[in-house]
């Protein structure tokens, strides 16, 4: 029996290896979509700096079909034109974003730094009996098809992109309706840390795998091998920042695979998720414990379990950051004082015995159960540590996600 899941846009991504004229041809097309986002990027700001006015999208796909035409900029003519046009959607919606308080103001594009991709619709590729063509190419991708699309789907949009390893990659976008078994638990509390990555309400303590520290030295090699390269667009420089890109890759899709399988895990043996609200880019200023905090990557951790609970039926419920959970007994509700990091297990006054992560996750759980069930909330006032407060909580209302706002005290 499966739960029921929404019908979805589920982005497939695949690595392929492109010839040599495809990668030349990819190339300038990246090199194109970034010059053209700088300028109609330079062109609005100009605009609303010296007029305050809006530029729109109509006016800047304007703006490039003028630029096509100058001599400076003809070889945009090159390259496919739905790219480009995609790229000034782009900046449309960083836009708005931006006018919404949503995001920070666009910023330029880097020929080095900045992400090196490619948008297709439609109009831009051709796609049959598994074989993927873009414009202006004459034969198709070699991709490697690590996994099939769904049974009759088509791509809406291909988004091309190579990342600082030099690896290609392609990702379609298609619809969807993913399935999974019914859950076998209700719901279960997890509590993040960094010696156990995650620690279960259950008991369970999965781990935490350190990628970066396993390779930390690989990396501090590679790094010191280009900071002898003299600065520059040389040849040598090029190589040696490739092969950091390399390390840097690996470490991330170790990481990435190693979030996958385990959300992958709790979203499907769970109906419920319950997880701590933390500030993530706050508890970075610690320079002790910030290498550590990154490379758990609890950030990327919630955003997993939030996108799948939502595709598969399921929901995630989350614990604001100012409850108590490690200093609150699980069997009496005793509030103890203060707990520095260093007491991993410790005795409630009742005689339980508790350890510190797997109360915590048990805390987490009751916490997020009681919004759950009345919108009550299980933070103990600090005038009465042996008790439990009734408060009305404020839940956060974000697709299949839930979240508790606590009282300070």
């Amino acid at each position: 029996m499966s739960a029921a899941t929404n019908h979805v846009k589920r982005a497939f991504k695949f690595r392929f290896y492109p010839t040599d004229a495809q990668a030349a041809e990819l190339s300038r097309t990246f090199g194109c979509v970034r010059k053209v986002y700088n300028l109609a990027l330079a062109a609005r700001t100009e605009a609303w700096t010296l007029r305050q006015e809006r530029v729109n999208y109509n006016a800047t796909s304007a703006m490039l079909t003028a630029w096509k035409k100058t001599e400076e900029l003809a070889y945009l003519c090159e390259v496919s034109s739905v790219p480009l046009q995609q790229t000034l959607r782009h900046l449309q919606g960083a836009f708005g974003n931006f006018w919404a308080k949503r995001a920070k103001c666009p910023t330029f594009k880097s020929r080095k730094k900045s992400r090196k991709s490619a948008e297709y619709t439609t109009s831009g590729f051709r796609y049959r009996d598994g074989r993927l063509t873009l414009a202006k190419m004459a034969e198709p991708l070699a991709i490697v098809w690590s996994r099939p699309l769904p049974e009759g789907a088509r791509p809406s949009t291909v988004t091309v992109s190579q990342d600082s390893a030099g690896r290609w990659f392609v990702s379609m976008l298609c619809d969807d309706r993913p399935t999974m078994p019914a859950p076998v638990n209700d719901a279960v509390g997890v509590d993040a840390g960094l010696t156990a990555l995650v620690t279960l309400s259950t008991g369970e303590k999965i781990t935490n795998p350190k990628h970066e520290r396993k390779d930390r030295e690989r990396l501090a090699k590679a790094q010191r091998n280009l900071a002898r390269k003299a600065k520059g667009d040389g040849a040598n420089r090029a190589k040696a920042r490739l092969k950091i890109g390399k390390v840097h890759a690996r470490i991330a899709d170790r990481r990435r695979d190693f979030l996958h399988k385990l959300t992958t895990r709790l979203v499907r043996e769970n109906q419920v998720v319950v997880i701590e609200d933390l500030t993530v880019r706050n508890m970075l200023q610690n320079r002790r414990l910030s290498r550590a905090i990154a490379d758990a990557s609890w950030t990327e951790l919630r955003s997993m379990l939030e996108y799948k609970a939502d595709r598969y039926g399921r929901e995630v419920i989350t614990v604001d950051r100012w409850f108590p959970s490690s200093k609150l007994c699980s069997a009496c509700g005793t509030l103890r004082g203060k707990m520095p990091l260093n007491v991993r297990e410790w005795t409630c006054d009742c005689g339980t015995a508790h350890d510190r992560d797997v109360n915590a996750a048990r805390n987490i759980l009751a916490a997020g159960l009681a919004v759950a069930a009345c919108g009550d909330g299980v933070r103990p006032q600090r005038s009465t540590p042996g008790g439990q407060s009734s408060v009305k909580q404020e839940v956060v209302p974000a697709p299949r996600t839930r979240g508790v706002s606590q009282p300070r005290g």
